[in-house]
């Protein structure tokens, strides 16, 4: 059963791009679909982040541990769009001219943002496995808070991109805040029982996470 709920939810986080695939092979996009990819694949990495960024506080509020075997995936996928959505940009946007693109990292805020946000996700991608995780022991855990960061910088790329504090960016930052906000409160209220529990979003999940435990952490 776990592994056919592994393949749903891995089938399902490709639905966005499927999907998008679709809209350009039939010319359902807008007049501009480079700029429809270069948009849609952005969105989407957000939206993974900030959905992998939930899944403790949700199995934390719900006592759901099931969901904790999902995080690895879901983080990666968050990195993958992130990475089309660099490349749709490169490709579309700067047709891979090396000069442009450095030029438009220094002069335009927004794309600053981006490659920082990118950026952060590499080493934590990387660092995924269980061989990283031994290699690095509680360095691990210190490396992978910097996806906290990563969430921060792609939300203001994004509202910085938009130049409007309407509709979805404002959602993002609004969800980003009550995450960052809930984790603040529980550790502030139970440090001692937070620190040793501070993993990363792109870890696999041990088998301890994986089989709900018979009491609440």
């Amino acid at each position: 059963m776990r592994t056919v709920l592994k393949s749903l939810v891995f089938g399902l986080a490709l639905v966005p791009l499927v999907w998008l695939a679709f809209t350009v092979v039939t010319g359902r996009t807008s007049p501009n679909p480079a700029q429809d990819i270069i948009d849609s694949t952005g969105i989407w990495a957000l939206r993974f982040l900030l959905i992998t960024l939930a899944i403790t506080p949700l199995r934390r509020l719900t006592g759901l541990n099931v969901v904790i075997q999902y995080r690895r995936m879901l983080g990666l996928f968050a990195f993958f769009y992130a990475s089309v959505h660099l490349f749709s940009y490169m490709g579309f946007d700067r047709l891979f001219d090396v000069g442009g693109i450095l030029s438009d990292v220094v002069k335009r805020p927004f794309i600053t943002a981006g490659m920082t946000a990118l950026a952060v996700m590499i080493p934590l991608a990387v660092t995924s496995t269980k061989g990283w995780i031994r290699r690095l022991g509680r360095r691990w855990q210190t490396l992978h808070r910097l996806v906290y960061l990563a969430a921060v910088v792609a939300c203001l790329h994004f509202v910085w991109k938009v130049r409007a504090l309407v509709g979805e960016p404002v959602y993002s930052v609004v969800i980003l805040t009550a995450l960052l906000g809930v984790r603040v409160l529980w550790r502030l209220r139970s440090p001692e029982r937070l620190r040793p529990r501070a993993p990363g979003i792109f870890r696999r999940a041990s088998q301890s996470e994986q089989i709900p435990a018979p009491k609440a952490h």
